[in-house]
């Protein structure tokens, strides 16, 4: 059975201030990407949906540019039946086969006039999806004339960090491997809580450097002695002596 190693309370402690170091640079490096990579996704999303509306409409407009296709054939047929039924006027016996024609005829000619107007009501309202369509692409242009500044400004921010951010992860994960893991699950259950992300501090001026708060010279003794993991009573922060900090350095 392989031995496992055992690591004492200030080699744990050593690792956990490396590690705070080297979180504390990524943490930087987050900073200056900034909302940059929330703002592309965001905007990736709202043209994704944009391109939904502009094909919704040009559906919509091809629907009622089939349907006005359809009244013109209708008035075309109705015309069609016009000439036939005043054909046949010319030949009638009676005034009845007359006025039965005459009926046909103005029949007809209400379908012509009520497809006219179906195709003038179509007409119009293409127009305003004409419109809306036209407001869509600009919208879509101007916000992919964003996206792509946006991803100009995060491609080049990666591009100068991702060697620095590979090589900090990589310390930081060995760093990881070095901490119990009950110490480092409460490490990083305390950088959850601040957002700077602070969860191991030094003791300055006599106070936590996290909070302020005062520490007790015979708590301030018991860290330096860096024989058991001490925390600030008002944080919940890790307390490191100052000399401790100042020897890890990170590059």
């Amino acid at each position: 059975m392989a031995n496992v190693k055992e690591y004492s309370v200030e080699e744990k402690l050593n690792s956990l201030v490396k590690l705070q170091k080297v979180e504390s640079k990524l943490d930087e490096i987050k900073v200056l990407k900034g909302e940059l990579p929330i703002e592309v996704a965001d905007l990736e999303d709202e043209i994704q949906g944009l391109h939904a509306r502009q094909l919704r409409i040009e559906e919509e407009i091809n629907g009622i540019t089939e349907f006005m296709e359809q009244k013109k054939e209708a008035i075309k047929e109705a015309q069609a039946m016009v000439k036939k039924y005043e054909s046949q006027s010319e030949n009638v016996k009676n005034n009845r086969e007359f006025e039965a024609i005459n009926k046909e005829i103005e029949s007809q000619q209400l379908e012509i006039k009520l497809c006219e107007k179906h195709i003038k009501d179509a007409n119009e309202e293409v127009a305003e999806k004409v419109g809306a369509l036209e407001k869509a692409k600009k919208a879509i242009a101007g916000k992919e004339s964003i996206l792509s500044g946006k991803k100009g400004e995060l491609e080049k921010i990666i591009s100068t960090t991702e060697k620095e951010e590979k090589h900090f992860n990589e310390m930081a994960a060995d760093a990881k491997s070095h901490v119990d893991p009950r110490l480092l699950t409460s490490y990083e259950k305390i950088r959850k809580n601040y957002r700077n992300g602070l969860a191991v501090v030094p003791v300055e001026r006599d106070a936590c450097g996290g909070c302020f708060y005062s520490i007790p010279p015979q708590k301030q003794s018991e860290i330096k002695q860096r024989k058991k993991v001490m925390v600030c009573e008002n944080c919940g922060r890790i307390l490191i002596d100052s000399d401790l900090t100042d020897t890890v350095e990170i590059k």
